[in-house]
């Protein structure tokens, strides 16, 4: 059985939340070892406040980085089928040629960091007909102005937001911008059993 994806319960705790929403997204309730959910909490929420508060600006790039190669070994052991890849700079885009786009044609998940009012995690979990969909951690209730941002609420297995991929190539510090190309990343997560694949489908040609 699935979960239904989650809304963070702090002001600081959308890494680790988008990170477990993703591994919610792709596996079945049953298959997921409780030593996942310790340890993406164990290595996010690293990062202290100017005011030296241990995890009050949440979760660091480096964090995420670590995670992501802690997740891939972890499914080469053959404790859960996950692979996960990181992404950094201007690989971190969305649109045509882009390997976002195609890890969520082929039934992926990706983290990445972008620009609410601040720096801020969320996951991708589709893409169609030049939109994405999102599950954003952040709990909102009221439809945005921005022109063909969709607020969602009746997915909850999957995405709150569809947000045209424009939004996020922006490098200005707008809402949902990836930002300028030095700073961006993305953490590409897959199920290995149901990623399409060459292989295992002609839908991976379509």
């Amino acid at each position: 059985m699935k979960n239904p994806l989650h809304y963070q319960i702090s002001e600081c705790d959308c890494g680790p939340t988008s990170m477990l929403n993703a591994v919610s997204y792709l596996f079945e309730r049953e298959e997921i070892p409780p030593e996942i959910i310790r340890n993406i909490m164990l290595y996010c929420l690293d990062c202290y406040s100017a005011e030296g508060i241990p995890c009050k600006s949440g979760t660091s790039r480096m964090a995420m980085m670590f995670l992501s190669n802690w997740l891939n070994e972890f499914g080469k052991v053959g404790r859960l089928s996950v692979g996960s890849s990181y992404l950094s700079g201007d690989q971190v885009y969305v649109g045509s040629g882009s390997r976002i786009n195609d890890i969520l044609r082929r039934g992926g998940a990706v983290v990445v960091r972008l620009f609410l009012d601040e720096w801020h995690y969320v996951t991708f979990t589709g893409a169609e007909d030049g939109k994405i969909f999102v599950f954003d951690p952040y709990y909102e209730d009221e439809l945005y102005e921005e022109e063909g941002i969709e607020l969602i609420l009746d997915q909850p297995m999957k995405y709150n937001r569809i947000i045209p991929e424009h939004y996020f190539n922006r490098e200005e510090l707008e809402l949902y911008a990836l930002g300028p190309k030095e700073g961006r990343e993305a953490v590409l997560l897959t199920n290995k059993e149901t990623v399409l694949t060459e292989e295992k489908t002609i839908e991976y040609f379509i």
